[in-house]
């Protein structure tokens, strides 16, 4: 299930080690870069959200409307993250994205972030999608629209063979519905 929070702390630390602005091109890569580098070494997302191909590579769909402006939100992006300005989106005013501001994130999702901006993080926007369209074997053109990603797309192209894809995906949907049954009580 999707986790406003986490991710919007996950968009923090990057903001953070950039220096407080990205474009919103190389954000949105990092940002799911780093939900499948959790997929791969956890077998589960870190925000949970929809993995989908577009034109300029995969997204997380929730998120990327949360970058544009154009999502519902519980006000955990905001408080974290100011409105898009142009290609680029910044930390908010007084926000904070040391260890203890980060609390929906664990030891271990802290690290495959920091993993991430080391490996990534010094890309510039288009070498960092176009490395996207290299390594993310997931990814499939959508010629100009979008379509969704399935957790055993990942698995598989994370080298996963075909019955552990299965079933690690079928894993994360269980997952996910708990998860949505239990947040309505």
């Amino acid at each position: 299930m999707f986790n406003e929070r986490k991710v919007a702390q996950m968009a923090a630390f990057f903001l953070h080690q950039a220096g407080g602005i990205l474009p919103v091109l190389s954000l949105t890569k990092l940002l799911y870069l780093a939900e499948r580098e959790a997929i791969n070494r956890f077998d589960e997302p870190m925000a949970g959200d929809r993995m989908v191909s577009m034109p300029h590579g995969p997204v997380l769909s929730q998120t990327l409307g949360l970058t544009n402006g154009e999502a519902e939100s519980d006000g955990a992006w905001a408080s974290l993250v100011a409105g898009r300005a142009g290609y680029e989106v910044e930390l908010a005013k007084g926000a904070s994205a040391n260890p203890e501001s980060l609390g929906a994130l664990s030891d271990a999702d802290i690290q495959v972030l920091s993993d991430v901006w080391k490996e990534f993080g010094h890309l510039d926007r288009f070498a960092l999608r176009d490395r996207t369209h290299d390594i993310c074997k997931e990814w499939k053109d959508p010629n100009g629209s979008s379509k969704p990603i399935r957790y055993q797309t990942v698995f598989l192209a994370l080298g996963r063979d075909q019955s552990t894809a299965v079933e690690a995906s079928k894993e994360i949907e269980r997952g996910r519905f708990v998860s949505a049954a239990l947040a309505r009580l």
